[in-house]
């Protein structure tokens, strides 16, 4: 257990906190494995050659991640004064979020489940 004042803990915590810029998708319609495809595609690139990259990839993945990328690169552009073109992709993940359990009839009275799968994901930028 911390020992302090109320005030004094919450200092030492905002002081350890994470200062990059950053943005976050929840609940994202794509599976994990799915948006790991193209997240391995732009991790440690700079924007623009991150945004070329998911603008010709043909994967549904893409399209969530290019706009999710763009609203990491406004973040650092109006909340921290950095300029785009020196921004590069320092983190880049996609972690589990619930599943969706439908059913599909099949033959002889038979239900299969299907599974839709959610993700969260993740993009940390940092400056060169």
């Amino acid at each position: 257990m911390a020992k302090g004042h109320r005030s004094q803990i919450k200092r030492e915590r905002n002081a350890r906190k994470d200062t990059r810029p950053s943005a976050k998708l929840s609940y994202a319609r794509v599976s994990v494995t799915k948006a790991c495809f193209v997240l391995d595609a732009i991790r440690g690139k700079d924007v623009t050659s991150a945004l070329a990259i998911l603008e010709y990839n043909p994967r549904y993945a893409s399209s969530v991640i290019r706009k999710l990328l763009q609203s990491a690169v406004a973040n650092a552009e109006n909340n921290n004064g950095m300029n785009p073109e020196n921004l590069y992709i320092a983190e880049c993940y996609a972690n589990k979020g619930p599943t969706m359990k439908r059913i599909k009839p099949r033959a002889q009275g038979r239900a299969y489940r299907i599974e839709k799968k959610m993700s969260h994901i993740t993009v940390v930028l940092d400056e060169r």
